[in-house]
């Protein structure tokens, strides 16, 4: 399970998708999630998987490594549909007991499952197709306008990609940890969810050690480098828009619109 987690990591690659500019992808993403939770119809749907398909394509980012990540949120799908299937009001279908199953829940249901799964889909792109320290020159330079609102956008961008940097370092410690107390005699699978969360001691405290300790010496690797925030830093690579980031651009803004046109045309 550990290992099925795709966020933060990345897939070098020689492709369209990797070689755009960051704030095109970050952009496109934006656009992509409205788009998810805007669209009430099969025309929407079919223009959203379209859309989707032509990007993991594009991308060249093996479709089992991306549906991989899909097994971490197996569980917050299964009570999402649950909870859209038994409590949207509606024409009723199945009844036993007190649960009903109306057909606006089942619709719900399915919907909502696609959305959630195109969700991390799409999203997933970005991180896998863009390296930390890209996604955080993106992100800064999107934000830049908001400094002068005196808001620290080079600091949040920054914790940001050392968040993004974390999350596949610590998933490989959580599992050396794990393996580590399984040869001791551990066991995290038997037993009620109580000793099953009592279990996750031996887990979890060397867990947050390690992360501290990790965190710890990032901060003194930083000030060892003077590091002061972003006022007076240069870019070693300043981002530069190219033809294909116009491109790109053009095809976003066309997917809105036919997401919105689909919307209000199509009933």
């Amino acid at each position: 399970m550990l290992r099925d987690i795709t966020i933060g990591q990345y897939y070098p690659a020689d492709s369209v998708i990797h070689k755009l500019d960051p704030r095109v992808k970050l952009f496109a993403t934006l656009l992509y999630v409205i788009s998810l939770f805007i669209f009430e119809n099969w025309v929407g749907l079919s223009l959203v998987t379209l859309f989707l398909i032509g990007v993991i394509w594009l991308s060249k980012v093996p479709v089992s490594y991306m549906v991989k990540g899909l097994r971490a949120i197996v569980i917050i799908l299964i009570i999402t549909a649950l909870f859209n299937l038994f409590l949207t009001p509606g024409t009723a279908l199945v009844e036993f007991g007190i649960f009903k199953i109306t057909r606006e829940g089942l619709v719900s249901a399915v919907t909502m499952a696609i959305r959630l799964i195109y969700l991390i889909l799409g999203t997933s792109v970005v991180t896998l197709a863009t390296t930390p320290n890209r996604l955080t020159d993106g992100l800064e330079k999107s934000l830049g306008p908001l400094n002068k609102i005196r808001i620290p956008v080079h600091e949040i961008s920054m914790m940001m990609s050392i968040a993004l940097r974390f999350v596949p370092i610590l998933v490989e410690e959580t599992d050396k940890i794990m393996k580590a107390q399984i040869a001791r005699g551990a066991d995290f699978e038997s037993g009620n969810v109580i000793k099953k969360a009592k279990n996750m001691i031996p887990l979890l405290v060397p867990l947050f050690i390690s992360a501290f300790r990790r965190a710890n010496d990032l901060a003194m690797a930083m000030e060892a480098r003077c590091y002061h925030g972003g006022k007076g830093r240069t870019k070693m690579k300043p981002l530069k828009y190219k033809k294909r980031d116009g491109m790109a651009y053009l095809v976003i803004f066309v997917y809105f619109a036919a997401i919105i046109l689909a919307r209000v045309f199509v009933k």
